[in-house]
């Protein structure tokens, strides 16, 4: 019998962290060292938020470079590992009625291969990739983590790659050591409260958590992919985070793991 695989949430932050060795990059091996190895990867990424639901069904997905102004070295990183269509056509079978188109154009883009650089180096592991449809509002991208539960006894590995505090516009570039906003450690403490309780709705509506939010939050791109991982999650299922930390003041490099 297959073991239940955890679900986790991966604050991916700085493209850079593909390339360093830090607090945060370490925590992601020590993850891939913990966990069950997996079948295949379904990744839910930040930066795969477009007007439709799709999932990638390419062979050799390629590995997508989507950032500018950073070293060279950073754009000849390849995470060249196989595609699954098999998973991809039973993603579209669960998600039903959700219309979810069947996509070879797309790859995998930093927020999956930055993390799984580190969590799954030997990249032998077929990795979809499931897009964020951003017409939808946040209660359906719960749901349809809720619908994708059973890859979990199937021994798929779903990760959802974003940050669940991410302003931009208040980012310290290039300065090390910089204290939090207190804004974004409000909100991450008090997200940190909310998942402990299971209490998911106040998560799920979270532009109701007033001020804080909308500095946390200024887009839902970052932040959706969380509610996916909190769909997955049984009924008292232990959860813990495995990284912690604020980047550049304003973006948490939280990770959460379901189970």
């Amino acid at each position: 019998m297959t073991d239940l695989m955890p679900a986790i949430f991966f604050g991916h932050g700085n493209p850079m962290n593909a390339l360093s060795r830090n607090v945060y990059t370490d925590g992601w091996v020590s993850i891939g060292k913990s966990i069950p190895r997996p079948n295949a990867v379904l990744a839910v990424s930040a930066h795969w938020c477009i007007p439709a639901c799709a999932v990638t069904a390419n062979l050799a997905p390629r590995t997508i470079h989507d950032f500018g102004g950073f070293p060279r070295e950073l754009y000849q990183v390849e995470y060249p590992a196989p595609g699954s269509p098999e998973l991809a056509r039973r993603v579209k079978d669960l998600l039903v009625p959700v219309s979810v188109g069947l996509d070879e154009s797309w790859g995998l883009d930093h927020g999956t291969w930055s993390v799984l650089r580190h969590v799954l180096p030997g990249a032998d592991i077929p990795v979809v990739q499931l897009s964020i449809d951003e017409r939808r509002p946040p209660s359906l991208h719960y749901e349809i983590g809720k619908r994708l539960a059973p890859l979990r006894e199937e021994g798929v590995l779903v990760i959802g790659s974003g940050n669940v505090v991410h302003n931009l516009h208040s980012y310290a570039w290039g300065s090390r050591g910089v204290h939090p906003f207190d804004w974004a450690v409000r909100f991450e403490k008090h997200a940190r409260e909310l998942l402990l309780k299971g209490d998911d709705a106040p998560l799920i509506d979270y532009e109701k958590l007033g001020r804080d939010a909308m500095l946390c939050v200024p887009t839902p791109d970052h932040y959706l992919p969380l509610l996916y991982v909190l769909g997955l999650r049984k009924e008292n299922e232990q959860i813990s985070f495995p990284v912690q930390g604020v980047d550049g003041g304003s973006v948490s490099m939280l990770a959460v793991q379901i189970g």
